[in-house]
């Protein structure tokens, strides 16, 4: 598990003044790219790396403005070139806590060749960090 916090932006607001649908992708993304680069580093577009090929949101509570969250991000066990992930988001409250699950959310990651536009075998580097295939 990877975890995050990141504030809530006046700008994240939509007109209904709660933060908008679209945003919440964007919360997971920072987490995930935050979990990838705590595993790999920085990511060079001219080599291997990662690409998300799909991409989920189950809302459940509205986020406002002013506030903070946290992102958890989990990996599964991996396949021959990808994984998934999974987010949860949560409300950081005045005792500094995150207990209650505002949206949660995930992925497919799949490990890629930049320049031949092809999928790739996960890196063992990468493979080694996640959870092990279940038998």
């Amino acid at each position: 598990m990877h975890t995050m916090r990141q504030a809530i932006r006046w700008g994240d607001m939509d007109v209904l003044g709660h933060v908008n649908n679209t945003i919440y992708f964007r919360y997971m993304e920072t987490g995930r790219i935050a979990f990838l680069e705590d595993l790999n580093g920085k990511f060079d577009a001219k080599g291997q790396g990662p690409v998300i090929v799909t991409a989920y949101c189950t809302f459940i509570k509205q986020l406002k403005y002013p506030g903070e969250i946290e992102v958890r991000t989990y990996a599964g066990a991996p396949g021959r070139s990808s994984f998934e992930v999974t987010h949860e988001i949560s409300l950081v409250d005045g005792d500094g806590k995150a207990e209650t699950v505002y949206a949660h959310g995930g992925g497919k990651v799949v490990w890629i060749d930049f320049q031949a536009e092809k999928s790739v075998a996960l890196p063992e580097r990468i493979r080694s960090q996640l959870p092990a295939v279940e038998a």
